[in-house]
């Protein structure tokens, strides 16, 4: 009876007759058979199974990813079991680091930020506005990438909202209206001295930092196009952006309200449900999130990295 090397069955399982094909190639199919892409009954969103993300990912593997990435906006990874460690290690394949101008950091870990909450602590929910990260940076991150050690079994779920859809929904004229103008977009609210986060903010176990820095403005295109897919994008949120640049207060936030109230609408909207050992990946140039509650008495632990720009994309 013949018998038949490793590499020969492996090649078999896939599909590949010839053995002799180069590894390169079999590798390539390998990688096909085991991602299995599910998108979500949702306007944006989508389950990626059958990966190892604490095992070194392939430029090929990363590829693949980022293309499902682009066309889903947030990707949801389950089954993993990742040290810190594997979390920089895959957030670098996606981008250099970010920066986290308000949060404290994991000691050895400089770019990896604690997103907790103990079951018995009674200060207000974090993120519950909803928000793209830091969009008051003059280079906002590209993506974040948040894993879940602690999960409560109720409760705690992210909410996205699907701002290529939100923009497109928009009336024309309203389109038209929005076309050249900036968004005023600020910290202040969340952390500055006295916002949320803020001097008066106590009892809370996540290590945010506020600071009279959260006062600075910075402008954004509020109709901004997406570097990678050119697609556009409704860029504001009520978490950061504070003003209309051009525009007096009073026009700019009857405005801002009504953009607010349609960017949310259920329609643009993915409910996401936590389960241990999933991360999340989220392209912050076309999505707003939020977090929720509803899981008092229960502890909440994630860990979260954010991807800087690339430099061609500034």
């Amino acid at each position: 009876m013949e018998t038949r090397s490793h590499w020969q069955l492996e090649c078999l399982r896939i599909g590949v007759q010839d053995a002799s094909w180069p590894v390169q190639a079999v590798e390539r199919r390998m990688l096909m058979k085991i991602r299995k892409v599910s998108p979500q009954v949702a306007s944006c969103g989508a389950v990626v199974s059958g990966l190892d993300l604490a095992r070194d990912v392939s430029p090929d593997l990363v590829s693949e990813i980022r293309e499902a990435w682009l066309q889903y906006q947030v990707l949801a990874f389950p089954d993993q079991n990742l040290s810190l460690e594997d979390l920089e290690r895959f957030a670098k394949t996606l981008g250099d680091f970010g920066v986290d101008p308000y949060f404290g950091s994991v000691p050895g870990h400089p770019h990896v930020a604690q997103v907790r909450r103990e079951a018995d602590e009674t200060s207000p929910i974090f993120a519950e506005t909803w928000h793209s990260d830091w969009s008051f940076l003059e280079y906002p991150p590209t993506a974040t990438l948040l894993y879940g050690n602690v999960i409560p079994p109720v409760g705690g779920d992210t909410l996205f909202a699907n701002q290529y859809a939100a923009w497109e929904a928009l009336p024309a004229a309203t389109r038209d209206r929005l076309q050249d103008k900036q968004g005023i977009h600020s910290a202040r609210r969340g952390y500055a001295r006295d916002g949320l986060y803020g001097e008066r903010d106590t009892g809370r176990s996540m290590a945010i930092r506020f600071s009279d820095d959260a006062l600075a403005t910075q402008l954004h295109p509020i109709a901004r196009i997406h570097p990678e897919t050119r697609r556009t994008a409704l860029f504001i949120s009520p978490g950061y952006t504070i003003g209309i640049d051009g525009m007096g207060d009073a026009e700019a936030s009857l405005l801002l309200q009504e953009l607010f109230a349609h960017q949310t609408r259920s329609e643009f909207v993915y409910r996401h449900r936590w389960s241990a050992g999933m991360l999340l990946v989220w392209d912050n140039r076309c999505l707003l999130h939020a977090a929720t509650g509803g899981y008092d008495g229960h502890a909440r632990l994630l860990h979260r990295i954010t991807v800087a720009q690339r430099d061609a994309q500034r």
